[in-house]
């Protein structure tokens, strides 16, 4: 397992954070599954941070205006090296997603369910999943643009 974390980890606790920085530099070569943990977490401090990043890099000639685009937005991201979800589950019955991977689920599916997290078991995750399935990934499409 490769242990991964996003947020302001400045953040943290001094000894959190060294453990924290350990745990992710020994398991960085893992292949099998990614853990990925949101700790002191927030979309838009991640978007501010990520735009001040960008404005850095222009104004030390490291970047033209002219280059920035998606890509590169995308690349100043906490998540830089993570894929945007194809799925997120909401539990709970809430309806928003919370300042929550706002640059990332632009094209993500929702799921909701009223179930709250503690008592989300294996059933409703094959329910989500199969909910899942059953849906046309458009990115922003309309039907007869997917088809083309």
């Amino acid at each position: 397992m490769r242990l991964r974390a996003i947020g302001d980890l400045n953040d943290l606790p001094e000894f959190a954070r060294e453990e924290l920085l350990n745990a992710m530099e020994r398991t960085r070569h893992n292949t099998g599954l990614n853990l990925n943990l949101a700790l002191s977490y927030g979309s838009r401090t991640e978007i501010v941070s990520a735009a001040k990043d960008i404005a850095r890099r222009v104004r030390d000639g490291e970047l033209y205006l002219e280059d920035i685009d998606d890509e590169v937005f995308a690349n100043a991201l906490y998540t830089r090296d993570i894929p945007d979800p194809d799925l997120l589950i909401r539990t709970s019955g809430e309806q928003r997603i919370s300042n929550f991977l706002l640059w990332q689920l632009a094209y993500s599916e929702l799921y909701i369910t009223r179930t709250c997290w503690p008592a989300f078991k294996r059933e409703e995750l094959c329910e989500a999943i199969i909910n899942y399935l059953h849906r046309e990934r458009r990115f922003g499409m309309i039907s007869e643009q997917v088809q083309k």
